[in-house]
């Protein structure tokens, strides 16, 4: 898995390209969670837009980071899920846990406005 990490607005926003799956990404994502809660950031905004496939070990990877950010007081949205990660969270009843968003400008505005 490829993961960049930019900021704007304040807010981290981590770039996943290629897999999140058991067999290699999963923990990589976890220590960029880790990395930027133990920098005081806890607004994280995970972009899909270059991420091709997401098993289940990813999925469950990012319900952690979901949980772990929540429990640092932050947020944890996401930003663009392909169809094929967007339906994985509807079938497994996930979806309403996150915030999620086809549209950068509104995503990062959703820190200000309490959306």
């Amino acid at each position: 898995m490829k993961l960049d990490l930019r900021e704007k607005d304040g807010i981290s926003i981590l770039v996943l390209g290629g897999q999140l799956t058991g067999g290699g990404g999963h923990e990589q994502f976890q220590e960029a969670i880790d990395t930027l809660l133990a920098g005081g950031r806890n607004q994280i905004l995970v972009d899909f837009t270059e991420l091709t496939f997401m098993d289940s070990a990813g999925m469950g990877e990012l319900v952690s980071g979901h949980r772990t950010v929540e429990r640092f007081g932050g947020k944890l949205k996401l930003l663009n899920p392909n169809e094929r990660v967007h339906n994985t969270l509807t079938i497994t009843k996930l979806l309403p846990i996150f915030e999620v968003f086809d549209d950068e400008a509104k995503a990062l505005a959703s820190w200000t406005t309490g959306t």
